[in-house]
């Protein structure tokens, strides 16, 4: 396919860039005053479904069903998508009695979506429309019809869909708030959805998940040298050594930080013990903690190591920044 070369127009560009906004932006504002008795009763539908929100469109408007899905199911509403044209060649097996089908068409009389409308109704399958043509095929046959109707598309020609795409994508997102709202959907239902984004590691990240245990974990007696402590240190690279007692309660934390400061201020090590150099009764953290909580704790108390302890106070791991950033906590 060619087209007829015209020169680059600049001003043009941005001028129908910002068109674009202006047309798309009227056409969401201008559902907030279609919101109705309608709108609460395809919620209901949803919020009832036993089964799954089947979302189905065409073209354009099967993209941006297929998004509406991935909202719906990442906001706590089971949902899929089923091609219609595929629907009418066998996937349409996919769709029982315990669903409520989303049928998504600016013009409401797709062929593809429109032939399948029977077999649903006879199923029982209650049909939520989001349409253009409020007095289509496919608004006639639905049992709740959302106008997502647009005075005009932001294409100059009037004919790619564009605002009623983006009309239809807002409806959408509006079903999905609505419905994680109506559930209680909470920041931790959304992150055992989204357990490989930044949210899901926030919430669902625990110290136990990253903390250092056995051998790994510094520590030694109050009793031990300052060299045996310098070398407790060295060996496992945490920056810190925990001092415990016989039963491995913590007693006490010396760090690189302490270090530094002992040597600043002129301090003679070499006949020290491990109880006399260190930082008594330090900041401790359980297993059972969220890992954001160690990042806070750090924070608030300017320390880059903490020492994990059971409910008895025993000494049971030890992390640091370095295993947090690892871990992508922070």
């Amino acid at each position: 396919m060619s087209f007829d070369a015209v020169p680059f127009d600049a001003e043009q560009a941005q001028a129908l860039a910002r068109k674009t906004f202006e047309i798309e932006a009227a056409a969401v504002l201008g559902l907030a005053g279609r919101v109705g008795p309608e709108f609460a009763q395809a919620v209901q539908l949803m919020l009832a479904c036993r089964g799954r929100v089947v979302v189905m469109g065409m073209g354009k408007s099967g993209h941006i069903g297929r998004k509406i899905a991935a909202t719906l199911a990442s906001t706590g509403t089971p949902a899929m998508f089923v091609h219609p044209a595929e629907a009418s060649h066998g996937d349409l097996g996919m769709v029982t009695a315990a669903d409520v089908v989303l049928a998504i068409s600016n013009s409401g009389e797709t062929a593809e979506l429109t032939e399948v409308l029977p077999v649903l109704i006879r199923q029982g399958v209650p049909l939520v429309a989001i349409t253009g043509g409020m007095q289509s095929a496919l608004a006639r046959q639905a049992r709740v019809t959302l106008d997502s109707s647009v005075a005009q598309e932001a294409c100059p020609l009037n004919l790619a869909p564009t605002a009623s795409t983006t009309a239809q994508l807002a409806m959408g997102d509006a079903l999905a708030v609505a419905l994680l709202d109506a559930r209680g959907f909470r920041e931790e239902d959304f992150a055992r959805s989204h357990p490989g984004g930044a949210l899901g590691r926030r919430l669902l990240t625990h110290v136990s998940d990253v903390m250092r245990s056995g051998e790994q974990v510094p520590q030694v007696s109050p009793d031990s040298s300052f060299s045996e402590l310098m070398r407790e240190m060295s060996s496992k690279g945490l920056g810190a050594s925990a001092v415990v007692d016989d039963r491995r309660h913590v007693l006490g934390i010396f760090t690189d930080g302490d270090l530094r400061r002992l040597v600043e201020k002129g301090t003679d090590l070499r006949n020290s013990k491990a109880g006399e150099v260190m930082h008594a009764n330090p900041r401790t953290l359980r297993a059972s903690a969220l890992a954001v909580e160690a990042v806070a704790l750090m924070e608030q108390h300017r320390i880059t190591s903490v020492l994990v302890v059971d409910e008895a106070g025993v000494l049971c791991g030890a992390l640091n920044l370095n295993d947090l950033m690892r871990a992508k906590v922070i």
